[in-house]
């Protein structure tokens, strides 16, 4: 049934939680503002780096400085991306044998688009058919556009679709986009909150991911 498997990339096939905390707190601490914790950033990611810089700032930053710090962030984390992040167990194990099985596998994230890119062809080389992060031309998850524009690169309808991801953006982005999805439970949010998103299927390792689709 399917034959484009996408994946959300933080908190679904990396682990980027600590260099995303760890870049966060250098940049607040250049502008004087309070650091933040490993679970405070875990709550703020997933709607893009903008938003991030805006809930990780002091309540009452003004906007131009909101943009200030998150030009510095894009800067600083584009060259400190890939220190302590790294795949979680088992997914290299699970891509290659979706490569195997002739699945086209995208990335689909609202993170920087290069910085998207980077980790991609660092972490998973030869792996992933297309991947797609945040710029300036498409509106970012939950809106569908950037979903529809990987299925419109690799030529794959949305009945032939499923999307996998951590958080309930994804979620949302598989529902507005009109494709299946499945939840991870390995990632940034709970299975509760994936639950109470709209997901009729989630699964708490890679393993079990392999085997739903085998019996699909």
């Amino acid at each position: 049934m399917y034959k484009l498997i996408a994946f959300d990339l933080d908190g679904t096939i990396l682990n980027t939680l600590e260099d995303l905390c760890d870049s966060v707190n250098y940049v607040l601490e250049e502008f004087g503002f309070p650091q933040r914790t490993l679970d405070e950033v875990r709550c703020f990611v997933g709607n893009g780096v903008l938003k991030l810089i805006e809930r990780a700032v002091p309540s009452e930053t003004n906007e131009l400085t909101i943009l200030k710090v998150f030009n510095r962030f894009s800067e600083y984390y584009l060259t400190h991306s890939d220190i302590k992040t790294r795949p979680y167990e088992g997914i290299l194990g699970l891509l290659n044998k979706l490569k195997i099985r002739g699945y086209k596998i995208a990335v689909v994230s609202n993170k920087i688009h290069p910085v998207v890119e980077y980790l991609c062809d660092k972490y998973f080389p030869r792996l992933i058919d297309y991947c797609l992060g945040d710029d300036p031309i498409r509106p970012k998850k939950p809106h569908p556009d950037m979903l529809n524009y990987a299925m419109k690169k690799l030529g794959i309808n949305k009945k032939e679709t499923l999307y996998i991801g951590d958080s309930d953006v994804d979620v949302l982005t598989a529902q507005n986009t009109g494709v299946d999805v499945i939840g991870v439970e390995w990632g940034f949010r709970n299975r509760e909150s994936l639950i109470n998103a709209g997901a009729q299927k989630t699964v708490s390792n890679p393993q079990e991911l392999l085997q739903l689709l085998i019996e699909e």
